[in-house]
């Protein structure tokens, strides 16, 4: 049986290094390959791929948003995250979202084909220094809409536009804020966003 995979990344020279190492392999096939977060699930539809590589940080959605959105677009394709930021704070929110692997970009090509075949068999590959880690220091202390309001806030966005994108109050958003701050032990909304950044939790 031939796996065939579909490439999320938007660095065309990283996507490209990918799928030439992964076209070597025998019983793995590229059938798609796209930048963008948003195309991921169009183009997952068109070629059905089994397993979707997604890179966490990519324009037009997260890897995380886009590992969502897949699984319920077509739950038989598995969804292997990987980053090239080595922190646990975003293990829980993946597996959440039903990504099967998460992998740090630093790991070797025989350790990525491996990983494909672990969950191509139902397995689940994680990095074992980021899992250790999530072990250490347990679960996030952030809601998923508090980690998306603080996303946003790391983007400069202010506050009366974070209200109308994620259709709530401004009030509502402020409330949000503060209990970030209160759990990051930050003083300000910027720094809340900050922290949460450092920490791998957006």
């Amino acid at each position: 049986m031939v796996l065939r995979l579909l490439i999320a990344e938007d660095l065309d020279l990283v996507a490209e290094a990918f799928e030439a190492l992964l076209a070597t392999e025998p019983g793995l096939t590229v059938v798609a390959r796209v930048g963008r977060g948003e195309d991921v699930v169009p183009a997952a539809l068109q070629h059905q791929p089994d397993i979707a590589l997604l890179d966490i940080v990519m324009p037009g959605g997260t890897g995380i948003e886009a590992c969502e959105a897949l699984r319920e677009a077509l739950p038989s394709c598995k969804v292997l995250l990987l980053t090239s930021l080595p922190r646990s704070g975003h293990l829980g929110t993946a597996l959440a979202a039903g990504a099967s692997g998460y992998l740090v970009k630093t790991l070797s090509a025989r350790e990525l084909v491996a990983a494909i075949h672990t969950v191509a068999r139902g397995g689940i590959a994680l990095d074992p220094t980021v899992a250790a880690e999530a072990l250490m220091t347990g679960p996030s202390p952030l809601t998923t809409r508090e980690r998306d309001v603080l996303r946003l806030v790391d983007q400069g966005v202010p506050t009366h536009q974070i209200a109308e994108e994620l259709f709530l109050s401004p009030g509502t958003v402020r409330n949000y804020l503060s209990n970030c701050m209160s759990k990051l032990d930050a003083s300000t909304r910027v720094e809340a966003a900050r922290l949460a950044r450092s920490r791998g939790l957006i």
